[in-house]
């Protein structure tokens, strides 16, 4: 498309940011709290809010405390909770067993939510990265991390997910197959309506170290995940991935990170024409909340401009870790 600009001065492109009333009239896009995808931490115990040094305002969560912050981002007209287990070290093996145990935190926290606010979407993880430990999304043998019989695994994972009542499952464990392997087990079991928010493009990034921390991974990690995530340098393979994905069954995609890879989420809006999402990794939080919590910058505008760069790059949708306080802001407008 051509853009048609009159010569100066009967093209004044400074008329049509003359005034607030004026920038709203043609503003190209718009953020909402219907747009968010809450991320939030669950962990053993009652009443414990547990903050995460690494990521300034973000706690885990027992489980009577996920169902309180679920009501909230309900209230706040938030449509989904993304829910990360912090397992305690004792449950973590080499099987990974606790990933597809009826009664883990995962389970128990997606159960009770969607018995307290049956208003709220829950979102779920499907890796074996809580539960491994190796601290990988898959299995390890002899220092490689097989695929086949990971995937076979991440399907129980799912299964027992979407029995608790997930309504969206979140592969983010990069082995390949796993979208074709989850939809046609999901189809098997009746459940028809559970949607796949494919993690198709997942980089191997520095981003995300904060989150690792949040989940009791970082110490548990051997190595690292180039040989499953994605290289930095490349996004024509994301496009690849993406497609993939989409012909296996996922409903919807998502790139991750989010803000250093915004040229990704445009290509992939761009080309597929499908729900794209982008999350706001716990590195990118950390940087803007800590930042802003030494005064360096003004923490509510940098984050609300940090998410409206997300929507003009195609995105549908964010999971953010400021969920709460950009729908409140929002909320006050």
């Amino acid at each position: 498309m051509q853009s048609i600009v009159a010569p100066f001065p009967a093209g004044r492109l400074r008329r049509n940011r003359s005034s607030g009333l004026i920038r709203d009239l043609v503003r190209e896009n718009y953020l909402a709290a219907g747009d968010l995808i809450w991320p939030v931490f669950v962990r053993d115990g009652e009443g414990v809010e547990e903050p995460v040094a690494s990521m300034p305002g973000v706690v885990r969560r027992s489980v009577d405390k996920i169902v309180e912050a679920a009501k909230e981002a309900a209230d706040l007209g938030i449509p989904a909770i993304c829910l990360f287990p912090y397992t305690d070290h004792v449950l973590k093996t080499e099987d990974c067993a606790e990933a597809w145990n009826p009664n883990n935190l995962s389970n128990r926290a997606t159960r009770a939510i969607k018995e307290a606010v049956p208003n709220i979407a829950v979102m779920t993880d499907v890796a074996l990265d809580p539960y491994n430990v190796n601290g990988h999304d898959g299995f390890v043998e002899n220092g490689e991390i097989v695929n086949d019989r990971t995937v076979e695994a991440l399907v129980k994972q799912a299964l027992s997910q979407a029995d608790a009542g997930a309504d969206i499952i979140g592969p983010s464990d990069m082995m390949d197959g796993r979208i074709g392997a989850l939809r046609s087990a999901l189809e098997a079991q009746g459940h028809t309506n559970v949607a796949l928010l494919s993690y198709a493009a997942k980089y191997a990034s520095a981003f995300y170290g904060p989150f690792r921390d949040a989940v009791g991974a970082s110490g548990a990690l051997k190595g690292d995940k180039s040989t499953y995530q994605m290289d930095p340098a490349n996004s024509d393979e994301a496009l690849r991935l993406v497609a993939r994905d989409l012909e296996e069954g996922a409903d919807m995609v998502m790139v991750k990170p989010g803000m250093p890879y915004l040229d990704v989420c445009r290509r992939v809006k761009d080309g597929f024409g499908v729900p794209t999402f982008a999350y706001q990794v716990s590195g990118e939080y950390a940087m803007i909340a800590g930042a802003a919590q030494n005064g360096w910058i003004d923490g509510d505008k940098a984050m609300i401009e940090s998410l409206m760069c997300f929507k003009r790059a195609g995105c549908d949708g964010i999971l953010t870790y400021f969920a709460p306080q950009v729908a409140r802001l929002l909320a006050d407008k």
